[in-house]
């Protein structure tokens, strides 16, 4: 089936990061239509939405902004009319409802989002422990972990981490290796969710094959073996039964459903740590 195309612009006074997750989220929707994203980031005066408008001009197309200096609003609502590219702020009916429920004002602070405030630096430290503990480099004392994944090789356990810790968790993760020792402090710990990460057999030997081609490396493995995956994947649902560690078929899932599924885990698991 051929596809179609479309200019979408998104014009942000920050980062530009929650434009650019909307507007893909709505347009991976359409089958057969892609969009050709123009991102604007940090447009916070008159003279840079002039060059901004400059472009929606010369490939006219959807634009999304959210920018919270009324003057800025009125100039790029004013050249979309102009140009025929409709356009829409992102932000303004989330902000109309907030007014009419508590009664008050928006202030007009572009990126106040990204402001530097605890939950800002919690990030930061939850991403630099995940980093310094990836791959089975586990921390000297486990208790400071929120979060323990555990899978065989390419199971998705160090882009989940990350993620996790983008979301202000400290998460380790640990590879299961057949033959391996598995380290007997994993089995102790109680502040941090343990969580198996799974998936088909095929599924890891298609991922493990590509990884192998990109490294000019030898294919004829028990790496790649059907069988022998089969078996390292059954071993490892075995251990997280016996631990009662929930499990998280990745074959299927993208790094944000999984991440979604481990963060409602981690809140049952926060909950019933302070009922103890």
């Amino acid at each position: 089936m051929s596809r179609s195309f479309f200019h979408l612009h998104l014009v942000s006074d920050s980062t530009g990061e929650t434009l650019i997750n909307v507007g893909r989220a709505a347009a991976v929707q359409y089958e057969g239509i892609s969009a050709i994203e123009h991102v604007y980031p940090l447009v916070r005066s008159a003279a840079q939405l002039e060059r901004v408008i400059s472009e929606i001009e010369a490939a006219p197309g959807l634009v999304l902004y959210t920018l919270v200096e009324e003057a800025l609003n009125a100039r790029l609502e004013a050249a979309c009319r102009e140009s025929g590219s409709p356009c829409l702020s992102v932000l303004q009916p989330v902000h109309s409802l907030l007014q009419s429920y508590l009664g008050v004002e928006t202030k007009a602070r572009p990126g106040a989002q990204h402001m530097l405030n605890a939950e800002y630096f919690k990030r930061i430290d939850a991403m630099n422990f995940t980093f310094a503990h990836d791959d089975g480099n586990l921390p000297d004392n486990l208790e400071e972990a929120d979060v323990i994944l555990v899978g065989v090789s390419r199971t998705s356990k160090t882009p989940t981490s990350i993620y996790l810790a983008n979301r202000g968790l400290k998460t380790t993760n640990y590879p299961l290796v057949p033959s391996a020792p598995f380290p007997p402090q994993l089995l102790k710990v109680r502040k941090p969710l343990v969580v198996g990460l799974l998936a088909s057999p095929e599924r890891i030997v298609q991922i493990r094959q590509n990884r192998l081609l990109s490294l000019h490396a030898d294919e004829g493995s028990l790496y790649v073996d059907r069988d022998a995956v089969a078996e390292e994947l059954a071993a490892s649902r075995r251990l997280c039964l016996k631990h009662k560690w929930p499990i998280i078929d990745v074959t299927r899932r993208s790094i944000e459903e999984t991440a979604a599924a481990i963060l409602d885990l981690y809140k049952e698991h926060r909950l019933r740590l302070v009922a103890l």
